[in-house]
Formats: C-alpha cells, sequence, structure tokens
C-alpha cells in the first residue's frame, strides 16, 4: 500500500508541475505582450498606460495567487519554496520524484 501511495504523491507532484511550468510560461508571454502594449498603446486599438499598467499588477497577482494554491507538496500541504526541480518536501520528507 505504501508504494502506491508513494506513485500517487509523486503523479500528483508531476501534475503540479507541469501546472506550474504552464503558468509560468504563460505570465511570462503576456507580461511581454502587456509590456510591448505598454509601449505601444495604440499597437491593437486604444488602451491607456494607465489600464495596461494595472492589467500587468493584476497578472502578477493572479499567478502569486496560483502558484500559491497550486505548489504545496502533495502529502503535507505544505508551499514547497522556490525550487520548481523539488526531489523531497523539506518539510514532510515525502520523495516527490
Amino acid at each position: 500500500m505504501q508504494k502506491r501511495d508513494n506513485k500517487q504523491i509523486m503523479r500528483d507532484f508531476g501534475l503540479r508541475q507541469s501546472r506550474q511550468f504552464l503558468a509560468i510560461a504563460a505570465t511570462m508571454f503576456l507580461l511581454l505582450f502587456l509590456a510591448l502594449l505598454y509601449k505601444r498603446p495604440d499597437l491593437f486599438g486604444e488602451f491607456s498606460k494607465n489600464t495596461i499598467f494595472a492589467a500587468q499588477i493584476v497578472l502578477i497577482a493572479a499567478f502569486i495567487g496560483f502558484s500559491a494554491y497550486n505548489w504545496r507538496c502533495p502529502s503535507c500541504k505544505k508551499y514547497l519554496g522556490t525550487n520548481i526541480n523539488k526531489r523531497i518536501c523539506k518539510k514532510c520528507g515525502t520523495r516527490l520524484r
């Protein structure tokens, strides 16, 4: 039974890690796009620089909120920290990969 639990934890961590990579890529792409719009606010219509700046702040806040929710140990549910290639949870010692 312990081996099945470890496999499930590793599978769940892999899914969390994939979602985190996707969130990082999407956030970076959208931030670069919004930075382009900030430099040229008339590129796709009329946008004020304040609106574009607010969109950047909302995007960053959404990414931080998603990461706080997603990037947790599948076993103990504690935040995993900044290293995205973790092998072991520092809080509970569970093997993640």
